[in-house]
């Protein structure tokens, strides 16, 4: 199995990919995509996509920022690699990688959010050497707006 690592920084380049992401969310619509990734690009918004054979396996997106309480910090976001091709290394690929983007960007952590249900994305990233620090707090507002 040849694998290759690619970041991606346009909106066409991400909407090639919404079938992967579409693990994660199935019901997202292009429109909707191309309407939230025109508001997070410029907020430092990529996405780092693992393929074989030009096919995308997995893939997350990634952002920098800074908070008082930690400095200079990369997110990680949306998360998922294709279910046929979980257990095959594709998200150690990609945590490794965001691991060395925050280091290049000299950021003091990573941080990422993981739904509390999800328990096989909890051990798998308890295994990359991620332990929670707090809680994410939600106050819904508009359940009809929300992509899950």
């Amino acid at each position: 199995m040849k694998l290759q690592i690619k970041e991606l920084t346009t909106i066409p380049e991400m909407l090639a990919e919404i079938d992967t992401i579409r693990f994660l969310y199935p019901n997202l619509s292009v429109e909707k995509y191309e309407k939230f990734l025109s508001e997070m690009i410029p907020h430092n918004y990529i996405q780092v996509a693992v393929f074989e054979d030009n096919v995308c396996l997995g893939i997350t997106g990634c952002w920098s920022a800074t908070k008082l309480w930690t400095g200079k910090y990369l997110e990680i976001d949306n998360f998922v690699v294709n279910p046929e091709h979980r257990s095959k290394g594709i998200g150690k690929l990609l945590t490794d990688h965001i691991e060395k983007k925050a280091l290049e960007l000299d950021c003091s952590s990573i941080v990422l959010d993981a739904f509390t249900g999800n328990f096989a994305a909890h051990r798998f990233y308890y295994n990359q050497g991620y332990a929670p620090k707090g809680f994410h707090f939600v106050k819904i507002l508009d359940e009809n707006k929300l992509t899950l």
